[in-house]
């Protein structure tokens, strides 16, 4: 008795694989049979490691075969599970934005060190030098690119692009924007979990009309939590930038910072460290610096960590007047703000180049959970 492979693979069409809703056929589950004589072996790869399914699945193969095909048959059946890998409820998934040529993450290591200013200086100085830029505030607890660009109270309309709803970023001193803060009143608090965060982030990132830029800056959270995670898991970032202050306590956060992103697991290239507030100069005595949060402390880190040291920003009245009013400092023709921003973003497009010509392309990050630790691998 020779049996027929073509007429084993239509009996087996009539059998459902527990939980899938198709046939076994039709849904791939049975990957090969082969007859030799009266002897047939069914190859199958379920999705589910319970035993009852596995045992279900040999059972009603052997039945259906004994019965449609030939009762005297001799019927093997192997099993193999392969269990489709648990997407992490916070995972964005990984990948880039077309139209997007560098995404520089802005970080820090604590908080009150002056990161979002840095980020809107930056970007603002960007946009003068003719690159195109946009913003994505991703501090989803204490959104302020709102206020440092003086678009407060504006919402982000819907438009269509080939055929798909995305919104349109907020445009202030040529700089694209999206952040929270658009979506929420400005006295309300966002409480939300990581899921929820990273759900608003996605939105922000994949379901808006970047169009084309030569740089997106990413205003992250003070620290190296969740939101970082997920930013690196979303999209592949092509180098971050750590802004501290000379003092003791800011360097020990941001020496965190600047190893998470040179940690194996996430090995995104550090462009270098900015420090800010590094000294005061009074108006009535323009050759004095008086180092109030000590000195060259973020400069000295930057040379033990083997990493760029971007340049220094002073505490400047008009800086802080600039950003609570709404037009960014480094917007200020002639002064000495503008000139110490020309000279960091020079320093941050010069170290993308070097980062471009001499290192590989940033992977986005995977994280998966295990045994309640969280664990984070390359996509």
């Amino acid at each position: 008795m020779k049996l027929d492979r073509k007429e084993i693979l239509k009996a087996l069409e009539t059998i459902t694989v527990a939980g899938e809703g198709k046939n076994m056929v039709e849904s791939g589950a049975v990957t090969n049979v082969l007859t030799f004589g009266d002897e047939v072996v069914v190859d199958v790869v379920l999705h589910s490691p319970a035993l009852h399914i596995k045992k279900r699945a040999e059972d009603d193969i052997r039945k259906t075969i004994l019965e449609k095909i030939s009762a005297e048959a001799k019927v093997k059946v192997n099993i193999k599970v392969e269990t489709p890998e648990k997407q992490d409820a916070n995972q964005i998934k990984g990948k880039a934005i077309p139209g997007i040529s560098n995404i520089i993450a802005v970080a820090s290591g604590k908080g009150g060190v002056g990161k979002s200013t840095v980020t809107a200086n930056l970007a603002v100085t960007l946009a003068q030098m003719g690159f195109k830029v946009g913003v994505l505030d991703a501090d989803i607890y204490g959104p302020s690119m709102p206020i440092m660009f003086d678009v407060e109270m504006a919402k982000p309309i819907s438009v269509t692009v080939d055929g798909r709803s995305k919104m349109k970023p907020i445009e202030s001193y040529g700089v694209k924007i999206l952040s929270i803060g658009f979506f929420t009143a400005p006295s309300q608090a966002v409480i939300w979990r990581g899921p929820m965060a990273s759900k608003a982030l996605n939105q922000m990132i994949f379901d808006a009309d970047w169009g084309e830029l030569d740089f997106m800056l990413i205003d992250l959270p003070p620290g190296t939590g969740d939101i970082h995670l997920s930013i690196m898991q979303a999209l592949p970032i092509t180098g971050a930038v750590v802004v501290s202050t000379p003092q003791a306590v800011a360097l020990a956060d941001a020496k965190k910072g600047v190893s998470m992103f040179l940690s194996e697991s996430i090995n995104v290239p550090v462009l270098g460290i900015i420090e800010n507030m590094a000294y005061f100069t009074p108006e009535e005595l323009p050759e004095n610096k008086y180092y109030i949060f000590g000195q060259e402390g973020a400069k000295n880190l930057a040379e033990d960590l083997n990493v760029p040291f971007l340049g220094e920003v002073p505490i400047v009245q008009s800086i802080r007047e600039a950003g609570d009013y709404g037009r960014p400092a480094a917007l200020q023709t002639a002064s000495v703000i503008e000139t110490v921003f020309e000279e960091i973003t020079r320093n941050v497009v010069q170290q993308t180049v070097n980062r471009n010509e001499n290192l590989p392309a940033t992977e986005a990050i995977k994280i998966t959970t295990m045994a309640g630790c969280s664990a984070v691998k390359k996509n």
